[in-house]
């Protein structure tokens, strides 16, 4: 009877740890536009996705959420803030685009950085700026899937120290 009771306590304890384990994947949230949806290309072509598998490959246990919307405005991303980013997120990169500015819509970017400052999560701004020199689909503003890739090339370093810390 004490060793069956042993070997469930085993299973328990082995059951645990393996949860525990996967609870401690650090969660990355990238929050944003059309540019992070990946707008013309497959989800596992735009950066987030990207993104991932470059810092698995660096021995990160992560997970990247791709948080962009198309046509996105940064009040729609605060108005969805509270579902799109899990408490307990590490990083967020934050993609505000142009779709205010094309809208004539107020702009929240400010408050979009302070809200997730508040929880703990480090905050990486994408600025449109990012985009240039990368090649860009035939509508000259989403990038093509080799322009994903050099965008989470750029990004592995500056995400990759922020989760060290």
């Amino acid at each position: 009877m004490r060793a069956r009771t042993k070997t469930l306590v085993s299973f328990a304890t082995c059951g645990l740890l393996l949860q525990l384990g996967f609870a401690h994947a650090a969660t990355v949230v990238a929050l944003g536009a059309s540019n992070t949806a990946g707008k013309g290309v497959s989800p596992s072509q735009a950066y987030p996705a990207q993104l991932e598998t470059m810092l698995r490959a660096r021995g990160f246990d992560v997970n990247v959420i791709n948080a962009g919307v198309s046509g996105d405005t940064t009040g729609g991303m605060m108005a969805r803030l509270e579902s799109t980013v899990p408490k307990g997120t590490s990083v967020v990169i934050l993609q505000p685009g142009g779709n205010d500015l094309r809208r004539g819509a107020p702009n929240y970017t400010a408050q979009l950085r302070s809200r997730l400052s508040a929880t703990g999560a480090k905050v990486i701004l994408l600025p449109n700026g990012m985009f240039r020199g990368k090649p860009h689909q035939p509508d000259g503003v989403h990038l093509t899937p080799e322009g994903y890739r050099l965008l989470a090339q750029q990004l592995v370093g500056p995400v990759a120290k922020m989760l060290r810390k």
